[in-house]
Formats: structure tokens, C-alpha cells, sequence
């Protein structure tokens, strides 16, 4: 049975629909980057908030690259499935927030109309780091191909490429600001996506730039499930066990936290009614997901790879990475930063362990792998800073760093990484002896994040030697 509208009354009685009808529903956010992970994750809270009766928050989904799950969910009219893994039975529940995915490539005219619209309150973001263009300081990396594109306006192709037009079609139809929500994992990511949208409106259109400052809001938001990539067998697996076909199924774990930042132009779901927090201050939380959680996956995907294993459940429970992973989470990252008051570091490095050891959820350390140039900065340099300014020695991110200095010379395979040609270069040029230096040192390519001391350059160099031997 392939899931649709018709079929919905046909599933499983354990199976949870929607408890409205979507077609009824319009769409009142626009989200750029619709994966997995968006609808695993705000997608279901959005969900759950029509559920409980408020209207007119279905989302349009926009992918600024692949077709991919247009053509997933599109023969399914936007609905799929989110399945959670664990050691207890599973969970499944039927999504019926997205109302359509548009391709932007295809169709450039159609995101700018959903952007564009009255009904459109609130526009959110996962696009991973590379899609904000951030240069070495911060900012928007004008000399990004892509970014002088759309300044040029032979586009849009980025997110601001995009937002610029949209926005721009706004103030000329006075339908008022947006709330530009990003939940990406960036450190101050609200801030980030103030920053780079007004240094670009400052070059497309300085009139644009003053109205979106006086008429948008941009709250910070920290996001946390663990979304693996779906596999053919996942797939095989809800069809066998509940006689439904989802081209668009999504399998995460049963945690879920969303903590943002309160500060919205208009109307929004009432998303702290199911789960999510509403703060003043995201930063707390969001530093304890980065440099612990997060940390902590980059050094078990980065180590476990270099000893030939695939996923996260199997580096924690490697005799040598697991006691590795509890130092950095508990001793390094967490002493690292002052938690809000009434977070609790210790029950949440409880919490990360327990997770890391789900075995139902097959968490590949490729995927975290991916991008790292664009990850270590907020995960393990910013953490590296602050101890070394303290006299504090790090031996479990050192040794994880030095792991991620060999991968990106392409010790455990292909290197998948927007800096991947820089990094060559700089081990081309240095050599084992010197990398360490050529990255990190007073002139090295992350220079802007973290300069390493002589003492800590020393100590990353014997780590990577280590390695290599």
C-alpha cells in the first residue's frame, strides 16, 4: 500500500495520522532545505501543533539543489512517515505538515512567490554550514562564485540570493517582515544569518537592507535529533512490518530538542506546547550541543573511520574511543563554557552516551565526516581556545584533531569537504612535519578561529605522528 491521502484511513491502527485534514491546511512557513533532518525534526513539532488544533502552519519545502524528495514526496501529496529506533518497538507516525516541495533550480519564480506571500509568516533553514558562504572572518565570503552571482542577479541561487528577492517582493506588496528562524548547527546562527543577509542586501539593494533591519526578526535556535541517512532496508522494513510504502520515510531516534530563541515579528505555532523551549538566551544550550554532542560525534566519526569502523554505536563502544568520547564530553567540552541555570552538563553527557549507544540507530560516521573544515571551528577550536587561554591541557580533542588533520589528506578515503583542494594544498606544501603549523599556527588556513600556542602546536604535531605510524 503506497501512503497518500486515500490510504490514510487504511494504515495500521497503531500508526498515528494527523488529526486534521492537510489539504485544508495553508502554508504559513517556508523552509529552505528540506532533508531528512527538517522532517524529523521541525516538520513533526509543526505537525504536532496542527494536531492540537492550530491552522494554517502547513509548510512549503524548498530544495535549493536535488529533486530528490520533490519526487519522494510529491506521488505521496507531502505526507511520509517518521519512524523512532530504539530498543523498545518502534514508533511510527504519519507527517502531514509539508504541503509541497518546490526544486528551486527549476523554478526559481515559485520559491520567490512562497517567500513572497502574505500567508508566509515564518521562514526556516537547514542548509548546513556551506550554504551561508561564511568567509574566514565570519561574513559572507563575497568572492564566493555563487554570492557574486546573485549580486549580479543572474540568479538566485543561494539562500540570499533568494531571501533577497523575496523580501524585496514584500516591501514593494506591503506584506510585511518575516521571522528568518535558522537551525542550522552554527554558532550563533541567528546572528550569522543577519549578518551575511545584511552584507549582501548592503551591495543588492541598501534601501532593502534598512526595511529588513526595521521589519525582520532573526532568533537563534538550537536543534537536536539524530537523523540517520534511510537505507533500502529501513524501507524493506516498514513495508514488511506495517504494509505501507514510503518513498519519503525518515527513521530518527526518540529524543528530540528545539530551544529558540524568543523573538518573532508575527504569529508563530505554539511549538513549546509540544516539546520545544522558548528562551531568552539560546547560547547556553547551543554551546553544550556543539562542543559536547557535536564534538564528540566529529571525534568518534574521524577516529572510529581511521580504525575501519562505520558507526557511531560501534566507536562508543570501542575500548580505547569510549573513554576517549567521556573525557572530551565531560572533562574538555563541558568545563569549557557556564551552562544556564538549571541545565544540568552531566545528566546531558548522560544523556549523549545513551544515545551514542543506540544500536537500533545505525548513525554512520561517513555522514558526520562530511564538511568538516566548516564544522571543527564552532565544535572543537572554539573549546581549544578557552582551555589554552586557561593553561588547561585537552588530550581527547587534540588527539581527535590530529585524526582530522590525516582524513583530510585522505587516510580513511574520499574527502568530502568544500575546503578539500585548500587542505591539499597545505599538505603538499608542509608536509607532515609542518601541517599542524600550516593549519592551525599564526598564518595557518583556520588562523581566524584558533591560533595554536607553541605548546599546543607541539603536542597536535606528536598526536598526528602517532597516528601516522
Amino acid at each position: 500500500m503506497k501512503l497518500n491521502h486515500s490510504t490514510l484511513d487504511r494504515l495500521p491502527a497503531d500508526a498515528r495520522r494527523p488529526d486534521y485534514i492537510p489539504s485544508q491546511q495553508a502554508c504559513g512557513i517556508v523552509h529552505l532545505g528540506v532533508g531528512a533532518f527538517h522532517r524529523a525534526h521541525q516538520a513533526v513539532y509543526t505537525d504536532a501543533a496542527m494536531n492540537a488544533g492550530e491552522r494554517n502552519w502547513r509548510i512549503m519545502g524548498v530544495s535549493l539543489r536535488s529533486r530528490s524528495v520533490r519526487d519522494q514526496l510529491s506521488p505521496q501529496d507531502g505526507l511520509y512517515t517518521v519512524s523512532t529506533k530504539s530498543e523498545a518497538p518502534p514508533e511510527i507516525r504519519v507527517i502531514g505538515a509539508i504541503a509541497d516541495v518546490l526544486v528551486a533550480p527549476e523554478n526559481p519564480a515559485a520559491v520567490i512567490e512562497a517567500l513572497a506571500s502574505t500567508a508566509t509568516r515564518i521562514v526556516t533553514l537547514t542548509v548546513t554550514e556551506k550554504g551561508y558562504h561564511q568567509s574566514a572572518g565570519g561574513g559572507l565570503d563575497m568572492s564566493a562564485p555563487a554570492i557574486a552571482a546573485d549580486l549580479a542577479r543572474s540568479g538566485p541561487t543561494t539562500i540570499f540570493g533568494f531571501l533577497a528577492a523575496g523580501l524585496d517582493r514584500r516591501r514593494q506588496g506591503s506584506a510585511g517582515g518575516l521571522t528568518l528562524l535558522s537551525c542550522d548547527n552554527m554558532a550563533d546562527n541567528g546572528k550569522s544569518l543577519a549578518r551575511s543577509l545584511d552584507e549582501f542586501l548592503e551591495q543588492y539593494d541598501p534601501t532593502l537592507a534598512d526595511w529588513t533591519r526595521h521589519n525582520c526578526s532573526f532568533p537563534s535556535s538550537m536543534v537536536d535529533r539524530i537523523v540517520p541517512a534511510t537505507t533500502d532496508a529501513d524501507r524493506r522494513t516498514l513495508s514488511e512490518t506495517f504494509g505501507l510504502e514510503d518513498a519519503g520515510a525518515v527513521f530518527t531516534e526518540p529524543f528530540s530538542q528545539w530551544v529558540i530563541e524568543d523573538d518573532f515579528v508575527g504569529p508563530r505555532p505554539g511549538w513549546e506546547q509540544h516539546g520545544a523551549e522558548l528562551v531568552s538566551d539560546v547560547a547556553p544550550y547551543e554551546t553544550a550541543k556543539l562542543r559536547m554532542l557535536n564534538g564528540t560525534h566529529s571525534a568518534l566519526a574521524y577516529l572510529g573511520l581511521a580504525k575501519g569502523l562505520n558507526l557511531v554505536s560501534e566507536a562508543i563502544a570501542d575500548p580505547q574511543l569510549g573513554p576517549l568520547a567521556q573525557c572530551l564530553m565531560r572533562e574538555e567540552a563541558a568545563s569549557s563554557f557556564s551552562p544556564a541555570p538549571g541545565q544540568d552538563l552531566s545528566h546531558y553527557a548522560d544523556e549523549l552516551a545513551a544515545r551514542f549507544s543506540n544500536p537500533a540507530l545505525p548513525h554512520r560516521l561517513a555522514q558526520i565526516a562530511m564538511d568538516g573544515s566548516q564544522k571543527i571551528p564552532q565544535r572543537w577550536l572554539s573549546t581549544l581556545s578557552v582551555h589554552q587561554e586557561a593553561g588547561r591541557e585537552t588530550p581527547a580533542i587534540l588527539q581527535a584533531l590530529a585524526s582530522w588533520v590525516l582524513y583530510v589528506r585522505g587516510r580513511s578515503g574520499a574527502v568530502d569537504d568544500p575546503m578539500r583542494d585548500q587542505l591539499a594544498r597545505a599538505w603538499q606544501s608542509a608536509g607532515h612535519a609542518g601541517i599542524a603549523g600550516a593549519l592551525f599556527g599564526a598564518n595557518g588556513l583556520f588562523r581566524e578561529h584558533w591560533i595554536a600556542s607553541e605548546a599546543m602546536l607541539e603536542q597536535l604535531d606528536k598526536h598526528i605522528r602517532t597516528q601516522l605510524t
